[in-house]
């Protein structure tokens, strides 16, 4: 399968560039907030979108991804609700990738079929279900196969080769590479592992390594590239952005961004 994320990762790799993928939840603060958001994302050139669906128990999360979470399902927005985001995100840019996190429990109330189904109908690439084991996942990935969705899975430092290997058969578009163990935010604090992680990793598969938590600031990025990943993840830097500039946000979006998407060329 020829895939949005094959494409933009065969073409960065033609560049000698890295990825910078922003995340933010789907429908914070409000909806037209986030549209404006993902706008101001697609406009500054990142290399693929990261869009996360409000759950209530959102456990990988840190506190700021966590309380957007919970603003969002507090003022009734739906995962309908983010389809029609996506789908308006999509209808702004063909090309570029756009991944969901999303949960277990939100995809099982749907059914995999369905959900996926109308994943893709909205213009998404790449699901990632934070809390389902690669040893469960047999079923969900022949379902978003199907789908022509790319499901996307989580190591982490403690990830062996073999695991990862197994991991790969099953996953597509890209692996998140969890930075060091915990929940995200923007706490830079790197495990000494990464480096060894992201070596195992890239010795196991052929799948681009895009390194999440910790990441807000260039400086983290362009560190993450230096120890080997493909690209960088960063969330709860947005979320902070968004919420503490005003009706100026998108501008400080922007700025954010093109700092960001500055280290990939270097």
């Amino acid at each position: 399968m020829n895939s949005r994320y094959q494409r933009r990762f065969e073409q960065l790799k033609s560049e000698n560039r890295k990825a910078f993928i922003p995340f933010t939840v789907l429908g914070y603060p409000d909806r037209d907030r986030c549209r404006r958001t993902l706008a101001a994302m697609i406009a500054s050139g990142v290399s693929a979108l990261e869009l996360g669906l409000a759950f209530s128990d959102p456990v990988a999360d840190g506190p700021v991804i966590q309380k957007a979470s919970f603003d969002v399902i507090e003022s009734g927005f739906k995962v309908r609700d983010a389809f029609e985001l996506v789908r308006e995100a999509r209808a702004l840019d063909n090309e570029i990738p756009i991944g969901l996190l999303v949960y277990h429990n939100m995809v099982i109330a749907r059914g995999g079929e369905e959900f996926f189904r109308q994943a893709a109908d909205a213009g998404v690439d790449g699901i990632l279900i934070a809390d389902l084991p690669p040893e469960s996942a047999d079923e969900l990935a022949a379902a978003a196969k199907r789908q022509g969705i790319d499901l996307i899975f989580i190591i982490s430092p403690l990830t062996d080769a073999e695991r990862i290997g197994q991991i790969a058969k099953l996953g597509g578009g890209f692996l998140y590479v969890v930075s060091r163990l915990g929940i995200t935010g923007t706490e830079a604090r790197y495990d000494d592992q990464l480096r060894a992680l992201l070596e195992r990793a890239h010795a196991a598969t052929d799948l681009p390594l895009c390194v999440g938590f910790g990441i807000s600031t260039p400086e983290n990025a362009a560190n993450m590239y230096e120890l080997g990943a493909d690209g960088a993840i960063s969330g709860s830097r947005v979320v902070e952005l968004v919420d503490r500039s005003g009706e100026n946000f998108e501008v400080a979006l922007q700025q954010f961004f093109e700092a960001m998407m500055q280290t990939t060329r270097e």
